[in-house]
């Protein structure tokens, strides 16, 4: 139970000495909570970036990295790379304004407004992660298909054997099915990281939504 919470059950019971809390004194309350939860989801879009960026580059130097590399499919991977640190850099910059934006509200519609703006981020960043994994897998598995010469060679004898078409069936649905374990588990982590920080600003919303009546 949270600060807030411990005052309106203090409110409530009878015989009650502690004075009550002036609307300008409860939305400060709300403010700060508000304020310090976008700080959070902000500091942990950065902890996420630098934790993907550590994994990438430990997986650098693996026999199966190397591999990729020896493909030579930069014409894909490049603009791929760079447009998606173009999307991530501007989820940042919104991160950090919604925080900025709330610090600086002085008015319980304003902060209103600002909590659900933050919410519509929140929401825009972890859909964008999820189609990036989406579109990111079938571009390595097209890159696979055309560079990779096992690959190549399996595609060959699918084609002589006649059964190209299943083999391609077969291939899509278990990179399906792997992609629907890897996303499952990927919301589960976003819920329990940024899902509660929502729940929380959420129940900040309803508070502010009760002062405004």
């Amino acid at each position: 139970m949270d600060e807030l919470e411990l005052l309106k059950k203090d409110w409530n019971k009878q015989g009650n000495k502690f004075p009550k809390l002036s609307y300008d004194e409860i939305y400060s309350m709300i403010l700060k909570k508000s304020s310090s939860i976008v700080k959070w989801i902000f500091i942990i879009s950065l902890l996420e970036f630098v934790f993907w960026g550590i994994i990438s580059f430990a997986l650098k130097d693996t026999e199966a990295m190397s591999r990729f590399e020896s493909y030579n499919a930069d014409n894909i991977i490049i603009p791929l790379t760079i447009s998606s640190y173009i999307i991530l850099g501007y989820f940042f910059y919104r991160f950090y304004m919604n925080y900025k934006n709330i610090s600086a509200t002085d008015n319980a519609k304003k902060l209103m407004q600002n909590i659900l703006k933050t919410r519509k981020t929140v929401k825009q960043y972890v859909g964008f992660n999820l189609i990036f994994l989406f579109i990111s897998t079938f571009a390595v598995l097209g890159i696979q298909f055309n560079k990779d010469e096992e690959m190549i060679s399996v595609i060959e004898q699918a084609s002589a054997n006649g059964e190209l078409f299943k083999f391609y069936a077969v291939t899509i649905l278990i990179t399906l099915l792997v992609l629907a374990i890897a996303i499952a588990v990927i919301l589960l982590l976003y819920y329990l990281i940024y899902g509660i920080l929502l729940k929380r600003l959420n129940k900040n919303y309803n508070e502010l939504k009760k002062l405004e009546v």
